[in-house]
């Protein structure tokens, strides 16, 4: 006779109930479903796929989609992993090509840091920090205090932790831009916390809408949610928009208005195709400047990463958070939760270093890296107006102008039947439509409905970092013939 007693002390009824409720989704079903495909084809086994490739648009990881590394960047990180090869300094810069200044900054990183091994501070070596403040002032024209940065382990690990921080109880609430990167409300989501959603204004290049922000609040408030900040993702993620001055400005009034902290997701600040990045920094120092006191009290975190730009070093897992504004006594509770964790990994740190100090014009290494630079910049531009093209061929589908970051959310219109028939599947019409491409077309994108939508619109984001464009016409061949199956 079996026995009735539990062969396990974990199962699915038992296990920490936030962490179920949280969804992923660029990296959810269709993910695992597309790397099942990506596997079957490793094998040579195509079993009546009508693709031969994977196309994996549904996550920015550039480098998995062919990027290749800066060259300065991944040189000097040889040299940090393996410093003896220091004690062959004639052979790195004679036979093997590397410049002199990839030799010089690779001694300065390990005499930041001893070696990439060990622990560092648990803020993150004070050398690569004071870099990093030295950045902040060249971008944004005022200071940097290096004792207010704080490396990371990509920006996600940022935002954790200030999460973490900023979420003190069930009814701690945080504005969150629709459609959002779903890294905000899953952490929510496992903190127990509330999302606080407001509504982008698509008829406007996806830019905040103030009224919107107003909105979202008062109604919060009114339902007993202890409102406490609010992020912007600038250039946005999935949208790509790329703020202007007046909405910066606007959402820091708010934030004074309501003393709400301001968490200002920049990592995308070099993927501008229009217009000019501008940060919440700069914006926040020029109001205070023009108008003394009103806006002194404003709480800024700002953060950045090593994964996207044109460096795309996205496996190393480096980045920073910098605090403006803060009590001393909060950012003590900081510093204590990022050290239970104890480091950002150090290799990591070394590639934020290289980020925020490139070579510089006259270096030896200069005219290679620009070259790549330009090169990474120019063909990701390319590919995001080959899509917004491709798009503008599709029935029922509008997208806006590529302006930044590395994704299109265009809005798609499906007929009445292929909703009907994603009701019986019992998926949303946009996931439906996305499984359908997937399983058409080896391209893998994210239903707008993984990131939040307005009622009654769909959407799907796709990323424009895989090499080529012959997969852009997979996609155009598909939705015709998805239209005319379901055609009414």
């Amino acid at each position: 006779m079996a026995s009735s007693t539990p062969l396990r002390a974990l199962s699915i009824d038992n296990i920490n109930p936030h962490v179920k409720t949280a969804k992923y989704a660029v990296r959810g079903e269709l993910a695992v479903r597309s790397e099942k495909y990506r596997a079957q084809l490793a094998k040579g086994d195509k079993g009546g796929l009508p693709f031969d490739t994977v196309i994996a648009a549904n996550i920015g990881n550039p480098q998995q989609l062919d990027q290749k590394p800066i060259t300065f960047f991944r040189q000097v990180a040889s040299i940090l992993e393996n410093p003896e090869l220091l004690e062959k300094e004639n052979v790195l810069t004679g036979s093997l090509g590397y410049k002199p200044d990839v030799v010089e900054r690779a001694k300065k990183l390990l005499k930041d840091v001893k070696s990439v091994g060990a622990y560092s501070q648990s803020q993150g070596a004070p050398g690569i920090r004071d870099s990093v403040a030295k950045f902040i002032e060249r971008r944004d024209g005022y200071p940097a205090d290096p004792s207010n940065i704080y490396l990371s382990a990509g920006a996600s690990s940022g935002v954790n932790t200030l999460l973490h921080i900023i979420c003190s109880k069930p009814e701690s609430g945080i504005l969150i831009p629709i459609p959002q990167y779903p890294l905000y409300t899953a952490t929510l989501a496992v903190l127990d916390a509330r999302c606080v959603p407001y509504y982008l204004d698509e008829g406007h290049s996806w830019g905040t809408d103030l009224s919107a922000i107003r909105n979202a609040y008062d109604k919060a408030i009114a339902e007993g949610t202890d409102v406490k900040a609010i992020v912007i993702i600038n250039p946005g993620n999935p949208t790509g928009a790329s703020l202007p001055a007046e909405d910066i400005k606007s959402v820091l009034e708010f934030a004074a208005e309501k003393k709400l902290v301001v968490i200002a997701d920049e990592v995308y600040q070099t993927n501008v195709f229009v217009g000019e990045f501008l940060s919440f920094k700069k914006g926040l120092r020029d109001l205070q400047k023009a108008i003394p006191e009103k806006f002194d009290n404003i709480e800024l975190v700002s953060l950045h990463s090593v994964s996207k730009g044109m460096v795309g070093e996205c496996g190393h897992r480096g980045g920073y958070f910098e605090l403006v504004g803060f009590d001393p006594e909060v950012a003590a509770e900081i510093y204590k939760f990022i050290s239970i964790q104890l480091c950002p990994p150090v290799i990591g740190q070394c590639i934020v270093e290289m980020m925020v100090n490139p070579p510089k014009e006259g270096e030896p290494s200069y005219e290679l890296y620009k070259a790549e630079y330009d090169g990474i910049f120019e063909g990701l531009k390319k590919r995001a107006y080959a899509l917004y093209e491709a798009f503008g061929q599709m029935e029922g589908v509008h997208c806006q102008t590529p302006a930044g970051s590395m994704y299109l959310f265009p809005t798609i219109t499906i007929p009445a039947k292929a909703i009907e028939q994603a009701k019986k599947e019992g998926r949303q019409p946009d996931e439906f439509y996305c499984f359908r491409m997937l399983d058409a077309t080896g391209v893998c994108v994210v239903a707008g409905s993984g990131f939040g939508q307005k009622e009654g619109t769909l959407h799907f984001r796709t990323t424009f970092l895989a090499p080529g464009t012959d997969w852009v016409g997979r996609i155009v061949k598909f939705h015709k013939e998805f239209m005319d199956e379901f055609r009414d």
